[in-house]
């Protein structure tokens, strides 16, 4: 049976509605000090504009470490009507430094699978000094596998995240996302997930956009593999416009059925609720309606709505709920 695994439970994939592939509603990390996002009502208002922009479910992409409060999201799915898909996997190592617990950590597959079939860890401080099978799990299940690397680099502890990853997909189906930096080593972390048994097509290439070249977009897309465009309102580097251009060159080149869409807005500075600019209403209050004109509203609605629900459906090989037994 398809299903998609949301922090209040499995639901059909085309329950969705409209997603946002990639946001945080909490998070820390000593790479941004000061801009953690820790407070459940200012995440909560910033999750209803967000449902107010036109988006109806996103995933929360914080991976094991990095402030994720499973049981505090699931009750602001609840309280919004949002559908939230919850994230489990490390991040690239240079968001641990304070924690070298998840640095030094070799065995990851057993830890990952576990949080996709059993539960995410109630407090991921547990993870440094209590066996697997005695952590404290909360109510919510993780969705999605997620993995980071660095900028044209994939180290050792990075590669060890992987293999978990690899472990973890081929015993339950879970899409995974792949942080990159400006999309490098993008075609190099495809290929060692497929040898570790992770087909492209269950894989998203996330901050692809933050190298706008539409030439590699389309080799990633040609690898089966879905690309990532999570950069909208980031003018430091180019316009929106660029992003738009690149996403639409990708779409009119016949591999609009490989584009997820995002905006990674990620800290207290980047969200209204907590008083800064854009929010996560921009994307879809400012972004998207270009998105359309330069488009058409089919072509993004199969960015916004089919593509997610392709890929956040499970392919599992064995019943998650004989792996819950095997890996609680």
């Amino acid at each position: 049976m398809s299903f998609v695994r949301t922090v209040l439970g499995d639901v059909p994939p085309g329950a969705l509605g409209r997603v946002d592939y990639h946001e945080h509603l909490f998070q820390r990390s000593p790479l941004l000090p000061g801009d953690e996002l820790d407070d459940e009502a200012r995440s909560g208002a910033e999750l209803a504009l967000l449902l107010a922009s036109g988006f109806d479910a996103m995933i929360d992409a914080t991976p094991v470490g990095l402030g994720r409060r499973p049981d505090a999201v699931a009750r602001l799915s609840t309280a919004t009507g949002a559908t939230v898909v919850a994230t489990t996997g490390r991040h690239r190592d240079a968001h641990y430094s304070d924690q070298q617990w998840a640095l030094d950590r070799t065995e990851w597959g057993p830890l990952l699978t576990r949080e996709l079939t059993v539960g995410i860890a109630a407090s991921d401080a547990d993870y440094a000094t209590t066996p697997l099978g005695d952590v404290r799990i909360s109510g919510v299940r993780a969705g999605v596998l997620k993995a980071g690397i660095d900028y044209w680099s994939i180290t050792a502890g990075e590669r060890r995240v992987l293999e978990g990853i690899g472990e973890a997909h081929v015993a339950t189906g879970a899409p995974v996302m792949v942080h990159t930096e400006e999309c490098s080593a993008a075609i190099e972390v495809l290929d060692l997930l497929a040898s570790l048994g992770v087909e492209p097509r269950n894989v998203v290439i996330a901050h692809a956009d933050r190298n706008p070249d539409p030439v590699l977009h389309i080799a990633i897309a040609q690898s089966g593999a879905y690309v990532g465009y999570d950069g909208a309102g980031r003018h430091r580097n180019w316009p929106d416009s660029q992003l738009i251009e690149s996403l639409a060159a990708v779409a009119e080149a016949g591999w609009a059925e490989h584009i997820l869409l995002g905006a990674d807005v990620a800290r207290a500075s980047r969200y209204r609720s907590y008083g800064g600019l854009p929010g996560l209403d921009y994307l879809g209050r400012r972004f998207v309606p270009r998105l359309v004109a330069r488009l058409d509203a089919a072509t993004v609605n199969t960015v916004v709505i089919h593509n997610p629900a392709r890929f956040l459906t499970w392919e599992a090989a064995t019943s998650t709920d004989q792996l819950a037994t095997e890996t609680s």
